[in-house]
C-alpha cells in the first residue's frame, strides 16, 4: 500500500501535525515483546506515573487516557453530581467542541460566559453563587479554564490563582483544560507545577498530541483525594487502553529532556514571527495579540478562500473576516515565509 501522499503542511491546527521523532522511536522501541496489559503491573507505566508526580508533587495521581475530550469529560465527571454545574467561558472547548459529552456523561450543566478575550474572571461567577442552596437551581461546583485559550490568551499566574482562591472560598473547585499547557508554560516563562498545584488548580487536563504525541492525554488530580474510584470512571468511559504502554512510553519521551518545552517553544516563536510578518502587510491586521502558538488575522474575504487553495487554515469568525492560524512544534521559518509570501502574491494579483 502506498502511504506516500502527504497534504502541505498549513495552519489549520496543531492537531494536524506529525508525531515527534523522538516520540516515534521511544512507540518503535516499545513495540518490541509482551508488556502487562492495561498498564497493570507495569514497571513502564510507574515510570510514567513517578514522572508526572515530580511535576505535580507526591500527592498527586495521574491517569492516561486516549484523547483531550475524554480527559476533560472524566475530569469533569468525577468532580460534578447530576444537579451541580460547571461555569466556564462560552469558547471553552468543553462548551464548544464536545459535542455535548459533557452533559451526557455527567448529567450536569454548563454555565457558561461570554469572555472577550477568552478567560474568565472572579467577578463573572459570582452571580452564579445566588443558586447556591435554593433546591429549583443548578448548584456551581467547578470552574473550568483553558491554559492557554481557544482564543490563544494566557491567563497569568496571578489571575489562575485568583480564580482558585475564589472557587474555594465558595466551595467549588477549579478544573484546567490543559491541551495547550506546554505552549501556557513556555511563553509565561513557569514550570507546569506553578501555573497548576502552587496556583490552586485541583484537577488538570494534561495535553500532548498538540505538540508532538500520537495519541493518549492525562488526568492529573493533585490531591489523590479527589480521583477516588476514577479507574472505574475511565473503564466505564471506554477511555482505558488495552496496550497502556503505548500512551505511557510516549509521556516519558514527552517528559526526558524537555522536549515538552523545545516542541512548544518552536511553536509559539513560530507563531510570534508569524504574527510579526503578517502585521506588515498591508490589508491585513492582527485581531489578537500573540501570546502562545495562535496567530487571530483579519483578512481580505477574497485573500481568505484564495489562500485556502494553498494553506490549510480555519476562518475563526466569518462575519469579521477573521482567521486563526496555528502553529506546530514541527512549523518552520520556510512554513511561514511561505504563507507570508502567498498573501502577498495574491493580494498584489488584485490591484
Amino acid at each position: 500500500m502506498n502511504f506516500s501522499q502527504t497534504f502541505r503542511k498549513g495552519f489549520a491546527s496543531d492537531n494536524w501535525s506529525g508525531v515527534s521523532p523522538e516520540v516515534m522511536a521511544a512507540l518503535q522501541q516499545i513495540n518490541q515483546g509482551h508488556h502487562p496489559a492495561y498498564g497493570e503491573n507495569d514497571p513502564l507505566m510507574e515510570q510514567a506515573r513517578e514522572r508526572f508526580r515530580a511535576f505535580f508533587g507526591a500527592k498527586s495521581q495521574t491517569f492516561f487516557v486516549y484523547n483531550g475530550t475524554g480527559a476533560n469529560v472524566l475530569a469533569v465527571q468525577q468532580l460534578l453530581r447530576s444537579w451541580q454545574a460547571v461555569v466556564s467561558p462560552h469558547s471553552a472547548h468543553l462548551n464548544e467542541d464536545e459535542g455535548g459529552a459533557p452533559e451526557k456523561f455527567t448529567g450536569g450543566k454548563i454555565l457558561t460566559v461570554h469572555c472577550e478575550n477568552g478567560k474568565i474572571k472572579p467577578d463573572q461567577v459570582e452571580p452564579f453563587l445566588g443558586s447556591i442552596g435554593f433546591q429549583h437551581h443548578v448548584q456551581p461546583r467547578l470552574i473550568s479554564i483553558s491554559q492557554s485559550t481557544e482564543m490563544g490568551t494566557l491567563y497569568s499566574l496571578k489571575e489562575v490563582k485568583e480564580l482558585a482562591d475564589f472557587a474555594h472560598r465558595n466551595n467549588m473547585l477549579l478544573h484546567m483544560d490543559g491541551a495547550r499547557i506546554a505552549n501556557a508554560a513556555v511563553a509565561l516563562d513557569c514550570s507546569f507545577r506553578e501555573l497548576t498545584l502552587d496556583s490552586g488548580v485541583d484537577v488538570l487536563s494534561f495535553g500532548g498530541t498538540k505538540n508532538g504525541l500520537m495519541f493518549g492525554e492525562a488526568v492529573v488530580f493533585m490531591n489523590k483525594e479527589l480521583a477516588e474510584g476514577f479507574e472505574y470512571s475511565r473503564k466505564q468511559a471506554m477511555q482505558l487502553a488495552s496496550k497502556m504502554r503505548f500512551i505511557a512510553v510516549q509521556f516519558l519521551a514527552y517528559l526526558e529532556d524537555d522536549l515538552w518545552k523545545r516542541n512548544a517553544s518552536n511553536a509559539n516563536n513560530m507563531a510570534k514571527l508569524l504574527g510579526e510578518k503578517l502585521s506588515l502587510i498591508p490589508k491585513i491586521s492582527l485581531s489578537r495579540q500573540v501570546e502562545a502558538n495562535g496567530v487571530f488575522a483579519v483578512l481580505p474575504k477574497h485573500l481568505i478562500s484564495e489562500l485556502q487553495k494553498e494553506y490549510f487554515f480555519h476562518v475563526w469568525n466569518e462575519s469579521q473576516n477573521e482567521v486563526r492560524l496555528m502553529c506546530s512544534f514541527d512549523t518552520t521559518i520556510e512554513d511561514v515565509e511561505g504563507f507570508v509570501g502567498a498573501a502577498k502574491r495574491l493580494l498584489n494579483q488584485k490591484k
